[in-house]
């Protein structure tokens, strides 16, 4: 049984991560290992309150392993872990490793997108039929309708191509070592008809950063991946963040191993390896918590964007079932928390095979991004993924 189009747990990158979150594992604490504390300055602690959360996301939620990467208002950057890296030798997690992003892709790709609006290449009221004629045709939807902003900001009304590609939890493993063509991606969703006008309401479809990659490569005659890099990920430094080659479905640096579960009270499967093409512009890209959350405090620091830019990016809507509890609204790209402590944040995330994560990043300087190595397999897993990210910001807030 699938879980229903509104239901907030299939929001992410891919939607068929979703899926398994019908799955309802059981996974005991007896597969679960020690957790450990690094820290990259000073140490409050190995008990402090963000590592009980951490190690209860392995002992009560029953996630394989977390890495998490968290600044305080003060500069202090801590990594922690918990659980183990793989389930079958059992070692460490490692300090920082690579994960797969999954969705927070969307937003290195609308930075790449308003940065060219920036330039005066990219009109963000044109229409996709303008940069891309002809391809956003059929079962009544019409890209002479649809705006490159209203892709950036999840409200065209395009359907997912999820929804027509990932129907069933075994897929989650079957088709973890397909290779899909964007045109694909966009293809599949076009089979249905679009949910509802363009600007009429929020709905998340991985359908439209699909396209804003498109549009990207069209306008600069490059591949998205190239503009993500030589735009965002070298500037920043970011060594461990990369955008997969074609066909390139291996980490390739030191990473823990990623699991799904397929079926009620089924084992983690391990699907590390996999090809991520599957996401694309809404979800190819691999980094570490650290670098990820370096992206985050430049993008809310507004060192990526120009002034006119970064206000678009902010400029939200409400959205609905972006997470399966709080209030979030939704900007180009990014979207808007707030916090129990009092205050906002700013972040997005991601699921796709193997890997989830979870982040936000304030104004003040706080930012925390959480990575788990198995994809929830229900509301409540989720939901403590969400919270320890929650915990280590207000716990770092002054």
């Amino acid at each position: 049984m699938l879980t229903t189009p509104n239901d907030p747990s299939r929001r992410r990158t891919v939607r068929m991560a979703a899926a398994a979150a019908v799955a309802a594992v059981t996974v005991g604490a007896a597969l679960i290992g020690p957790s450990a504390f690094a820290d990259t300055g000073r140490r409050d602690g190995p008990r402090d309150v963000v590592q009980r959360q951490l190690d209860g996301l392995v002992s009560e939620s029953g996630f394989p392993g977390v890495l998490a990467s968290v600044r305080g208002t003060d500069g202090r950057v801590r990594d922690y872990t918990a659980g183990v890296s793989d389930l079958q030798k059992r070692r460490p997690v490692s300090r920082d490793g690579q994960v797969r992003i999954g969705s927070n892709t969307k937003t290195f790709t609308a930075v790449v997108v308003l940065q060219l609006v920036g330039e005066g290449r990219i009109d963000l009221d044109a229409t996709v039929e303008y940069y891309l004629p002809g391809v956003v045709r059929g079962n009544g939807n019409d890209g002479g309708r649809i705006t490159v902003r209203q892709l950036l900001q999840q409200t065209s009304g395009l359907p997912d191509y999820d929804d027509v590609l990932f129907t069933r939890p075994q897929d989650l493993v079957d088709k973890s070592h397909s290779y899909y063509e964007p045109r694909r991606l966009v293809d599949a969703a076009l089979t249905g008809a679009p949910h509802f006008a363009p600007g009429e309401k929020w709905e998340y479809s991985n359908t439209n950063y699909v396209l804003a990659g498109l549009i990207v490569e069209q306008v600069t005659e490059r591949p998205i991946g190239e503009e993500i890099t030589n735009r965002i990920i070298r500037p920043l430094g970011l060594r461990d963040t990369y955008w997969p080659g074609v066909g390139e479905q291996r980490l390739r640096g030191a990473h823990p191993h990623g699991y799904v579960a397929v079926g009620p009270g089924a084992p983690w499967v391990d699907v590390t390896e996999m090809d991520p093409s599957l996401g694309w512009a809404a979800g190819q890209l691999v980094s570490t918590p650290d670098e990820l959350r370096t992206f985050f405090d430049a993008l809310v620091g507004g060192r990526l964007l120009k002034p006119a830019q970064q206000a678009a990016l902010t400029t939200t809507v409400p959205a609905p079932g972006f997470e399966p509890t709080g209030e979030y609204a939704y900007g180009l790209g990014v979207a808007r928390y707030e916090l129990p402590c009092g205050g906002f944040a700013w972040g997005h995330g991601g699921d796709i095979q193997g890997f989830e994560t979870r982040n936000l990043a304030t104004s003040d300087g706080r930012s925390a991004v959480v990575a788990v190595t198995g994809l929830p397999t229900g509301e409540e897993m989720l939901g403590a993924v969400n919270r320890s990210v929650e915990t280590a910001l207000c716990a770092t807030d002054g």
